[in-house]
C-alpha cells in the first residue's frame, strides 16, 4: 500500500514558515537576552487578565494576544506536532476551500480557542486562573481536525503510517482525549483551548456560511445596496410620473422603476413589456 503526503499549499506554507520563524527568533533571543525573550513572550502569549485589563502600569487591553499566542510554542516537539498536523489536515481543506477561506477558518478557530480560554479562566472552571499563559497553535489545529473529521468522515487516516482509522473516529478520539485531559488536569489551560478550537471548528462547518464570512458579507452588502438603489429608482420614477401627469404626458416607467419606451405599446399579452430598458 502506498502512502502519500498532501501538497504544501500556499496558506499552510505561510503559516508554517511564520510559526517556525517566530520559534527560531525566540530561541535566538533566549540565547542572547533571556530576560527580554521572557518579557516579549509575556506580551505575545495569551494571558486572559492582560487581554481584559492590560499590564501593570499599562491599562490597555492586550487584544492582539488572541491571535499572537498561536505563533508561540513551548518546545521543539510542541511546534513539530502542530506544524505536521497543520500540513496534514490543513492542506486538504485549503485545496477545497481556497486560501482566503482556509485562513479565515483557521484564525476563526484560533480566536475561538482564545475566547473560550479567557471566559473559562475568569469563571474559574477546573481551577483555571486568568494569570496563566497559553501558547501554541493547537486551538486552530483542533478546529482543522474537527473540520476534516466532518467533511472527510470516511477517509482513512493512518496512525504512524500503519494503523488505519476513519477520519471521523480519529477526530472523536482526539477531542475525547482533550476533554479527559481538561477534566483530569486541574488548573490546566491547554486542553480547554483545544476544546475551544474544536468547538468553533464544528460551529463554522455546521452552521456558518458555506462560502465563508468574506463572500457572505460582500453578497449581503451588495444585496442591500442593490435593493436601496432599486428603491431610490422607484421613488424617482414615481416623482417623474407625477410631474409628467401634471403636464398631460404618458407614463414612461413600469412598477419596478424601469424605463419603458413611449413609442412601444404597453404589454405583450403576458404581463410584461419586452422592450423595456432594464437597468
Amino acid at each position: 500500500m502506498r502512502f502519500g503526503f498532501p501538497p504544501f499549499t500556499r496558506a499552510v506554507k505561510l503559516l508554517v514558515y511564520a510559526n517556525i520563524a517566530v520559534f527560531l527568533g525566540f530561541m535566538l533571543l533566549g540565547a542572547v537576552t533571556p530576560s527580554f525573550a521572557k518579557e516579549l513572550e509575556a506580551w505575545l502569549a495569551l494571558i486572559p487578565y492582560a487581554v481584559v485589563h492590560g499590564f501593570p502600569g499599562i491599562p490597555i487591553p492586550a487584544i492582539w494576544q488572541i491571535v499572537t499566542y498561536s505563533f508561540i510554542h513551548a518546545g521543539i516537539l510542541h511546534i513539530l506536532f502542530n506544524m505536521l498536523s497543520l500540513w496534514m489536515f490543513g492542506a486538504t481543506l485549503e485545496q477545497d476551500w481556497g486560501k482566503q477561506r482556509f485562513l479565515e477558518f483557521y484564525f476563526f478557530c484560533v480566536v475561538g480557542a482564545a475566547l473560550t480560554t479567557i471566559v473559562m479562566s475568569f469563571i474559574g472552571v477546573l481551577g483555571m486562573s486568568p494569570l496563566v499563559a497559553t501558547v501554541g497553535a493547537s486551538g486552530g489545529i483542533y478546529g482543522l481536525l474537527v473540520a476534516f473529521g466532518i467533511l472527510y468522515a470516511e477517509q482513512r487516516v493512518y496512525i504512524y503510517g500503519i494503523f488505519p482509522i476513519k477520519a471521523k473516529y480519529f477526530a472523536m478520539i482526539w477531542v475525547a482525549l482533550a476533554l479527559f485531559g481538561a477534566l483530569r488536569e486541574a488548573g490546566g489551560v491547554a486542553n480547554v483551548a483545544h476544546l475551544g478550537g474544536a468547538a468553533f471548528g464544528f460551529i463554522y462547518v455546521r452552521w456558518l456560511p458555506k462560502r465563508g464570512f468574506r463572500l457572505a458579507f460582500s453578497e449581503n452588502y451588495y444585496g442591500i445596496r442593490n435593493r436601496y438603489h432599486k428603491w431610490k429608482r422607484r421613488q424617482a420614477a414615481k416623482k417623474f410620473q407625477v410631474y409628467m401627469r401634471e403636464h398631460d404626458r404618458s407614463d414612461y416607467f413600469d412598477e419596478h422603476g424601469n424605463y419603458r419606451d413611449p413609442n412601444t405599446p404597453k404589454g405583450n399579452g403576458q404581463g410584461d413589456d419586452p422592450s423595456k430598458w432594464v437597468n
